[in-house]
């Protein structure tokens, strides 16, 4: 970790539940500490700007933590397919920069397939592209036993394919 960044609070995963958090949340997905690969397409800025607060509303399930100084230190957010059926949509999980390798993602992961349980979710879809900027996702998917079931030619950009991962609650 970098030079005068503080530690995040343990166990401090939490869901969102007011404006201000969700404000907090969107300034770090656009903040230059939240992604490498920073050619976002014009669904992924309005995502940015919009996911947190659906959270407010219900209509997302969207996870954060704060480091000790209160900034934003990481989120994970899913929604329930449009169809009502127990599937749902891995849309992001982002650590900062400056925390990624502190076991802050498997901590979001392991509360979000906790909730995915107790809600008796069907199966979890996630996306990634296929850049190699993004080898570490898919490794992780790998690890956690996603099938990779697609690809989508293009989807973000041209030569920027889309992939789309699947696995079953049990």
């Amino acid at each position: 970790m970098g030079a005068g960044i503080m530690l995040v609070q343990s166990s401090r995963i939490e869901r969102v539940g007011d404006k201000q958090t969700a404000d907090d949340i969107s300034s770090f997905l656009l903040s230059d500490s939240s992604f490498d690969d920073t050619n976002y397409t014009p669904g992924e800025l309005k995502h940015f700007r919009e996911l947190p607060y659906r959270a407010l509303l219900g209509d997302s399930i969207f996870w954060y933590a704060r480091s000790e100084d209160g900034s934003i230190a990481g989120i994970n957010c899913m929604a329930p397919n449009e169809q009502g059926t127990g599937g749902y949509n891995w849309d992001y999980l982002v650590v900062h920069r400056d925390y990624r390798r502190s076991g802050l993602a498997a901590s979001f992961i392991e509360e979000m397939f906790r909730y995915l349980r107790e809600q008796n979710a069907r199966y979890l879809l996630a996306y990634t592209c296929d850049l190699p900027q993004y080898d570490a996702i898919k490794l992780m998917f790998a690890k956690l036993n996603f099938n990779l079931i697609g690809r989508c030619p293009d989807y973000y950009y041209e030569g920027e394919d889309r992939l789309v991962y699947h696995i079953k609650i049990d």
